[in-house]
């Protein structure tokens, strides 16, 4: 079930609404991997989040390029989340990841600083489970390089949301807790 809901978000707003100008070509290929954890502690979550570095750091890109760690049982509010990235952050340090590897997070209520809970803004970042997306630094270092103008992404992307309808808007996101 959560991995349908991610992929339906995947597809729907991601991908649908071009909120990421990079993710269709690896999602249509095929190498993207999805994986629900059952962690109920930040512990086992980390534990998980090393497993998933460890699986794409060691796969070929060519097969595997990004994952994303559905996570059901845990950090539910977005302020928990928040601190646990600091968790994630020292694990790629301990690990010698920062640099090669980055984490993009996303979160069912994600605020970004300055705007209200339901400035249509934050849906660039809302998914319908907390998600760490574990990247490839090469990915993303390529991706900007032949991209026109990396900058304006988040602007474009502010613009897209908020020329939508509110019934559009809904029907997108419809799994959101403020919707």
């Amino acid at each position: 079930m959560e991995i349908e809901l991610v992929r339906r978000w995947i597809e729907e707003a991601v991908l649908g609404l071009g909120l990421c100008p990079f993710a269709g070509e690896p999602w249509h290929a095929g190498r993207v991997r999805l994986t629900v954890t059952e962690a109920t502690s930040e512990q086992q979550l980390l534990d998980d989040l090393c497993l998933e570095v460890t699986t794409l750091d060691e796969t070929d890109p060519e097969l595997l390029e990004t994952t994303l760690l559905i996570i059901p049982k845990l950090l539910r509010s977005f302020e928990d989340y928040n601190q646990f990235l600091d968790l994630a952050d020292e694990l790629f340090d301990t690990h010698g990841w920062t640099g090669r590897f980055q984490l993009a997070s996303f979160h069912p209520d994600y605020q970004f600083a300055g705007t209200k809970p339901g400035d249509p803004e934050n849906l660039t970042n809302r998914s319908p489970y907390p998600l760490l997306h574990v990247l490839r630094e090469s990915t993303v270092s390529r991706a900007l390089e032949e991209h026109t103008n990396p900058d304006q992404i988040p602007e474009t992307n502010i613009a897209t949301l908020r020329a939508l309808s509110d019934e559009r808007r809904k029907a997108i996101f419809n799994y959101l807790p403020t919707n």
